[in-house]
């Protein structure tokens, strides 16, 4: 058994290890202050970043799901292991050797675990590296230089070869110390008729690896007519390390000029990637045994650190066959929640990229991602495409299709953008009439099929209460609103800490209109009570008006910083940040029963007199209590 960890080398390896480098291998962070670095979550879906990380203090804390700790923290929530693994696997990293008590520093580790399975995964790709120049392997390699992959290239990337043998690699790999538990766990070997055999035979292999570089599985492709494993190309099945929906080829290559450029290329196929990075697009991955899906989407928002203040790029090479359009459809589903800009490149004669790069070079392979076209564009010409714009049957029927495809663009200003559009394809000299319609469409599907714009009981929307109000936005440092501002932002940021107090405030609270219309929108998304929290949250509130400006406006609300010191302090500035609004509603309510005092006869109107007094008095009452609690609260942050 293994020593005891002790406590002077946690200690020792906490303090080398930089946590924004280990955080950094997952998000993109970008600087957010002196001692603070900011980027999306990886522990829960945001739009814009909640998750901070402290370098100086060593420590990372989600705003938005309440994740928090130290590196230690962020490796076993990150990568699912445990206390004792994620300190070996920094030790690794930095070189430190672990002198366990009573075990000393040769301890081996527990059978089983993630760090025994990476290690399997690592003795088996540096296997079938080496069988890739064996004789054997020969059609591995014609594989490979006939679509002009030389042997630098098969290195650069990790290309394997498995063997024919039906135990050749399981019995390399239990010579070494594994058994045969470890490397069916790692996905490596299965059990068959006979005994252990290895899980690949006679095929192409590229190892795949997470954000951190470690190898947790393999795609192998068929090489001979006679291979009778099913399917072209196979993949390891899902195991602890390898979860196909989670992990993308290339992303270990790709990750830093991905975050550097604020782009990501996605790809069909192992060779795409490939030639891709070769001909200069250093940005590609594709998928592993499936399709790309919300969690890869997820996976790359975050390296790109795609929010509402920024808006990345992500393109998409699809096959200009059926498939491809039902690809590109379901990514225009998918782009609706996603911020950034999403395109479609599709190469001539439906060829994929690394035909492309056969053919043409790699200028063509650089080209076709310069010529991408807008993915909204990509889907209502397809849709056009089906009918006869030569004729008015034609052309009403294509309209009847894409209008309402149109509608689903929820930015205001781009969907009417492509309402113009639409009638230039189409050929409808009336603009105005598809613009219009267009309109009509996504209120409808805004309103959830309610005539008017006006919610329950006739009650106006919050994007009436924009309309009304037309003011430009507040300056972020007015020290008249600020308080007003925090307020919306703790209700955006910490809905369930501002609570009922937060609820209670009225409109006329906030005296700027864009702030009145905000808080007019938490209360049509059903106020704190309503229990969302995090980027659903704000995303709820934000899709209340189809205004820019007031959608920006809740963004840039919720991805503020309050003025604390640590998180510890956010509960007493959230209290007394909503108290000095309350106060200050409260004073001018104040200020309005005095002026009636002075109008009405404490002689002649005495009934009257004094029941207004009374009000004033229960409300200086409570202005008192509310000032009190404001500034009990605030001088701790003011110098922040």
């Amino acid at each position: 058994m293994a020593g005891r960890l002790p406590d002077r080398d946690i200690a020792a390896i906490r303090e080398r290890v930089r946590i924004e480098d280990v955080v950094g291998e997952y998000v993109a962070l970008k600087r957010a202050g002196a001692d603070s670095m900011k980027g999306l979550c990886p522990f829960h879906d945001e739009k814009s970043p909640s998750f901070h990380v402290r370098p100086n203090h060593g420590l990372y804390h989600c705003f938005g799901c309440g994740e928090g700790g130290d590196v230690f923290a962020f490796l076993q929530k990150v990568e699912h292991v445990g206390f004792v693994e994620a300190v070996e696997q920094l030790a690794d990293r930095i070189g430190y050797q672990i002198n366990y008590e009573g075990g000393g520093t040769s301890v081996q580790r527990d059978r089983g675990t993630r760090a025994r399975l990476v290690a399997a995964n690592a003795a088996a790709h540096e296997f079938y590296m080496a069988r890739l120049r064996e004789p054997d392997a020969e059609a591995a390699r014609k594989y490979l230089t006939d679509r002009n992959f030389d042997g630098n290239v098969a290195q650069q990337f990790g290309c394997g070869y498995a063997p024919a043998g039906w135990d050749t690699l399981t019995k390399h790999l239990l010579r070494k110390g594994f058994d045969f538990k470890e490397l069916e766990a790692a996905g490596l070997s299965r059990q068959g008729q006979r005994g252990p055999i290895d899980r690949f035979h006679r095929r192409l292999l590229w190892p795949i690896r997470n954000l951190g570089g470690d190898v947790i599985g393999f795609g192998a492709r068929k090489l001979f007519d006679d291979d009778t494993m099913p399917g072209k190309y196979i993949n390891t099945p899902e195991t602890l390390l390898y979860k196909k929906s989670q992990v993308l080829f290339g992303l270990d290559h790709a990750k830093r000029e991905i975050a550097k450029g604020h782009q990501a290329v996605v790809v069909e196929g192992y060779t795409d990637v490939m030639a891709m990075h070769l001909a200069g697009v250093k940005t590609a991955v594709a998928s592993c045994g499936t399709a790309f899906g919300d969690e890869h989407l997820a996976l790359l928002r975050r390296l790109l650190m795609d929010d509402n203040f920024w808006r990345g790029e992500i393109i998409y090479t699809f096959d200009g066959d059926a498939a491809g359009q039902a690809a590109a459809l379901k990514a225009f589903a998918g782009d609706q929640k996603l911020a950034g800009q999403t395109y479609i490149a599709i190469a001539p004669d439906g060829q994929d990229p690394c035909e492309l790069r056969q053919r043409s070079g790699d200028g063509a392979v650089r080209d076709l991602v310069a010529r991408r076209t807008p993915l909204y564009e990509f889907v209502v010409r397809g849709l056009l495409a089906d009918h006869n714009l030569d004729t008015a049957e034609g052309q009403v029927e294509a309209l009847r299709r894409a209008v309402p495809v149109v509608a689903q663009i929820k930015d205001n200003a781009l969907r009417k953008a492509y309402a113009t559009k639409l009638a230039g394809w189409v050929g409808w000299d009336d603009i105005q009439t598809i613009v219009r319609r267009v309109g009509e469409e996504a209120k409808h599907n805004r309103n959830g099929g309610r005539p008017g714009g006006r919610g329950p009981a006739g009650t106006p929307q919050p994007s009436a209460v924009v309309a009304e109000h037309p003011a430009a936005r507040p300056k972020p440092n007015d020290p008249t609103l600020l308080p007003q501002r925090q307020a919306l932002g703790a209700a955006l940021q910490y809905p369930a800490m501002a609570g009922a107090v937060f609820d209670s405030i009225e409109v006329e609270a906030f005296t700027h209109p864009a702030y009145a219309a905000v808080r007019a929108m938490i209360a049509e998304a059903g106020g704190t009570a309503s229990g969302l929290g995090g980027a659903e949250w704000v995303n709820v509130v934000s899709d209340g008006t189809d205004d820019l400006t007031m959608r920006a406006l809740v963004s840039e609300l919720s991805g503020e910083q309050m003025p604390v010191k640590s998180a510890n302090d956010i509960p007493r500035f959230v209290t007394g940040v909503l108290a000095r609004v309350q106060e200050a509603w409260v004073g001018r309510q104040i200020a309005e029963l005095k002026s009636k005092l002075q109008r009405v006869s404490s002689t002649e109107q005495a009934d009257a007199y004094m029941a207004l007094f009374g009000d004033l008095v229960a409300l200086e009452q409570y202005r008192k209590s509310l000032l009190t609690q404001a500034m009990g609260n605030h001088d701790d942050f003011t110098a922040h």
